[in-house]
């Protein structure tokens, strides 16, 4: 009588046994949901607006067309007055705030002449004589601390079907950066240059030019080694080629224009700040679904992690930002990062950057791990996504798209977390970046926001 393969799951004491006795064995990485979930997700699970929901949400959001359309300063398109500024995550009060976003805080006070010393700017800030808020509740993101003020100038991200816009700032290079919080003279220097020559170049390449397809441009990028989070090399180059034409035949100095091709040639990071906009306008056009499980957003400002759901309009669930593992620049360690910051998570909410691993086995070599780790990571995170978005395939996993639409409910039942590529700011105001890495959010945001929706389907029964 011949045996079929028996199906384990749980310890592996068992299946070994079995399999020590010629018995075929087929193993099944099954976990317990995360403690304390199980009535919360009976009831979301049973939730009868929850399949359709998700289904609308993830079709509103693979519809998504992001198109570059213009190049602005916040002031003009953001609407944002002298005293008031942007940032990454959460919303935060100052005296919580993490030792990069406060330095990027203070950068940009100087920035914009509310201070002539960085130093002196904390005062502004504890004083509450200056507002600040969180990137996404503009239709904002910002990579790291993700500081916007006034002067820096902005991506416009459109959907043409829908008119929907979406911004982030330029991106600065690595290293010494406002972003990570570092304000020396350099790097305000930097960012005078950006609002003086930069922006307005390309400003008027893009006019020039027409809407650049940015989505098509992550498409392609996907397939030459890029996951448009940590590596962003093929990216930059593609849309060095769209607007470099427009740039040298505009109406700005050869010296400026120059100076602008080197400056984005040099900085594979570039594109991220394109990538970054289109991800959060996609994700935008699956929000307030009723019943809908699906996360729109990832964020984090140094010392929280906050997620919103579909299902549960723009509430934020947080936990405590995650210190991320990965590999450091020069003699910087661990005792010299600080917790994970940015809203570039706004990528893998997407399905791409930590998730999209499987597509930028070189990526390892930047942020840890191994070419057989970043393959299992994005199979892992189909387990606890709702589609495969066909615009973005992963060509050695046999072209699968890439996993797409968080579910709420999944991670809590599986105790999967979602994979996330990331940088490492340094601690302390001023330092900048220390490193890059992996990390997940903290586990318990997540039955947070399943309560929330357990409290919603309730109130509707």
């Amino acid at each position: 009588m011949s045996t079929g393969p028996i199906v384990a799951a749980g310890a592996d004491l068992f299946a070994t046994a079995v399999e020590s006795q010629g018995v075929p064995v087929e193993r099944v990485d099954w976990r317990p949901p995360m403690e304390g979930t199980s009535a919360d997700l009976a009831t979301v699970l049973t939730d009868p607006l929850r399949a359709d929901a998700n289904r609308r949400a993830v079709e509103a959001v693979l519809g998504v067309q992001a198109v570059l359309v213009d190049v602005a300063p916040a002031s003009e398109v953001l609407g944002l007055s002298k005293g008031e500024f942007l940032h990454a995550g959460p919303p935060i009060g100052w005296e919580r705030t993490s030792g990069p976003l406060r330095g990027a805080l203070m950068g940009a006070a100087a920035l914009e002449g509310l201070v002539d010393d960085p130093e002196d700017a904390a005062a502004l800030f504890e004083a509450g004589s200056v507002t600040w808020e969180p990137c996404h509740h503009r239709s904002a993101v910002g990579p790291m601390a993700g500081v916007v003020s006034p002067s820096m100038w902005m991506f416009v991200i459109e959907d043409a079907a829908s008119g929907r816009r979406t911004y982030c700032s330029l991106n600065e290079g690595l290293g010494k950066v406002l972003r990570y919080g570092a304000y020396a003279p350099d790097v305000l220097d930097r960012l005078h240059w950006m609002a003086a020559v930069l922006g307005p170049v390309l400003r008027d390449a893009v006019r020039t030019t027409g809407p650049v397809d940015v989505t098509a441009i992550l498409t392609q990028m996907l397939q030459m080694g890029d996951e448009a989070h940590n590596r962003n090399r093929a990216g930059t180059l593609m849309l060095l080629r769209d607007l470099s034409p427009a740039m040298v035949s505009g109406p700005h100095p050869s010296s400026d224009v120059a100076e602008a091709l080197r400056f984005i040639g040099g900085n594979d990071h570039f594109f991220l700040n394109l990538a970054m906009p289109a991800c959060k306008l996609a994700l935008d056009a699956g929000r307030d679904v009723e019943g809908s499980t699906m996360v729109v957003a990832m964020a984090r400002n140094g010392t929280d992690f906050g997620i919103q759901v579909s299902g549960t309009g723009d509430e934020w669930f947080t936990g405590p930002a995650q210190l991320a593992d990965g590999l450091f620049l020069g003699s910087y360690g661990p005792d010299d990062a600080n917790p994970d910051i940015g809203d570039s998570a706004i990528t893998e909410t997407a399905g791409i950057g930590g998730f999209a691993m499987a597509t930028a086995p070189a990526i390892v070599r930047f942020v840890g791990g191994t070419v057989p780790d970043a393959l299992a990571t994005t199979r892992r995170m189909h387990e606890i996504t709702l589609a495969e978005n066909p615009r973005w395939s992963i060509p050695v996993l046999d072209f699968a798209g890439a996993p797409t639409g968080i579910d709420v409910t999944a991670v809590c039942r599986t105790g999967i977390l979602p994979q996330i590529n990331t940088g490492m700011a340094g601690r302390v105001a001023g330092v900048g970046q220390v490193g890059a890495g992996l990390v997940n959010p903290p586990a318990e945001i997540f039955p947070k926001a399943l309560a929330a929706l357990a409290a919603r389907t309730r109130s509707r029964a």
